[in-house]
């Protein structure tokens, strides 16, 4: 039944961003965003663990009726070269999707151990449906490889993140979703760019409007490409006439590459490598941000894991030093490749799985750090505290919000350095703790 606001309704409530846009509730399946500029390095993607103390209510208050948005957007729709006729046909009977509206407002109290995350990105059985795969495109991948020079395991790894091989893309009315958004979601402008971005698919004839369907987010295909991203990187590798990232493996694929060439892959470069960090080491320079050469961070002291040998040619090949579990877990020195994977959905950990899941077709890709399973990441209400005691003792961490991006990262390495800790930057239980004594 088709939802109408007779009266006027106060402003919805402000709900703080937790990123660019959560495009799943499951980390195990993370999606596709736009190209942003790249932050350093994340932690583990957040599992959707609603809490009793956000408001998750889909009541919707807005300044109009959705009858009323769907007019004045119909308008800017024709503006921007929507054929009237197309845009009814797309927006037939499309009402507020009540479960759009929850999911978008809903943040996570709990994040998932990176150990937990990689466990189930980089299961037995997706390993093997992966390796069957890569054996029966092994003549289309060969030829994706030779025009974008993206590495093949990479491609089918991405294949695999996003939407188990193309088994779940999403059941949910691309078009609906992103009206919803544009209508009551916490950034309407950029529902509003995809909602157009979508009409143009929908326009150039790629896909029909009741097949257009996704994620609760707007994201799409066998590799999750939101609309802005499909009109400027998605392709016709089948040659059909149409780009069609739902029903073709090869334009899904294809596609992929040419974001991530786009992006920045270098061809015929690894993504990254382990590394073991020496005692003493100086863990201010492991922001993610500052890079060296890898030649630059072995004479720093790093060392390979046993029996494992240095990728060749990459001496002199720019890197990160990537502490994903703070100084007490894995470290691994991470390259271009790495910073394009992050292009395609901004987590390290995503990136890392990514990485790590290609070699596993090929044989490789274990870890030979240990995790810190002692300590667990802190929930969000604990890095809010852990951001509020750090800017009243004088470390500025910004804004409260559960976020722990450069400028926390910045003041807990302040704090840890003051402490005399390793100045990793990673938030722990034991930080928070010495910062709750008076």
């Amino acid at each position: 039944m088709p939802l109408c606001l007779s009266h006027r309704w106060q402003p919805r409530q402000l709900i703080a961003a937790s990123s660019l846009i959560l495009l799943v509730a499951c980390a195990e399946k993370p999606t596709a965003a736009d190209a942003l500029p790249l932050a350093p390095a994340q932690p583990a993607p957040v599992v959707t663990v609603p809490n009793p103390a956000i408001d998750t209510s889909t009541e919707i208050q807005p300044l109009q009726t959705f009858a009323q948005w769907q007019a004045s957007f119909r308008q800017q729709a024709l503006q921007a070269g929507i054929n009237a006729s197309l845009f009814d046909r797309a927006f037939l009977g499309v009402t507020p999707d009540m479960d759009v509206i929850k999911a978008d407002r809903s943040q996570p109290e709990f994040t998932r151990p990176v150990w937990e995350y990689l466990d189930g990105a980089l299961s037995p059985l997706r390993v093997r449906n992966g390796k069957a795969l890569l054996e029966k495109h092994a003549e289309l991948l060969g030829q994706i490889e030779q025009r974008y020079g993206v590495d093949r395991n990479v491609l089918v790894s991405v294949w695999g993140m996003e939407s188990n091989f193309g088994q779940f893309q999403g059941s949910k009315s691309v078009i609906r979703s992103l009206a919803t958004l544009a209508y009551e979601g916490r950034r309407p402008q950029f529902a509003q760019d995809q909602l157009i971005a979508a009409l143009q698919i929908l326009q150039n004839g790629d896909i029909q409007p009741e097949a257009m369907r996704g994620s609760w987010a707007g994201a799409m295909g066998q590799t999750q490409f939101i609309p802005t991203t499909y009109n400027t990187h998605a392709v016709d590798f089948d040659g059909d006439g149409r780009r069609d990232i739902w029903n073709s493996s090869a334009d899904a694929l294809a596609s992929t590459a040419h974001y991530l060439q786009s992006s920045g892959w270098k061809r015929g470069q690894p993504w990254g490598f382990e590394v073991q960090v020496p005692g003493g080491f100086d863990y201010w320079i492991a922001d993610g941000a500052q890079r060296k050469t890898v030649a630059e961070w072995m004479q720093l002291g790093l060392k390979l894991p046993a029996g494992v040998r240095l990728p060749a040619g990459s001496e002199q090949l720019s890197a990160a030093l990537l502490l994903p579990a703070g100084y007490r877990g894995p470290a691994f020195l991470v390259l271009d490749n790495f910073r394009a994977i992050l292009r395609y959905n901004n987590s390290s950990s995503y990136a890392l799985a990514v990485g790590l899941l290609g070699q596993r077709f090929d044989g490789s890709g274990y870890i030979a750090g240990g995790w810190p399973k002692d300590d667990l990441p802190l929930s969000r209400s604990e890095r809010v505290e852990l951001q509020t005691l750090l800017s009243a003792k004088n470390y500025d961490a910004g804004t409260a919000d559960g976020i722990i991006g450069a400028n926390t990262r910045k003041a807990i390495r302040t704090a840890q350095q003051a402490l005399g800790w390793p100045a990793d930057g990673y938030p722990t239980h034991k930080l928070l703790d010495s910062l709750r004594q008076p």
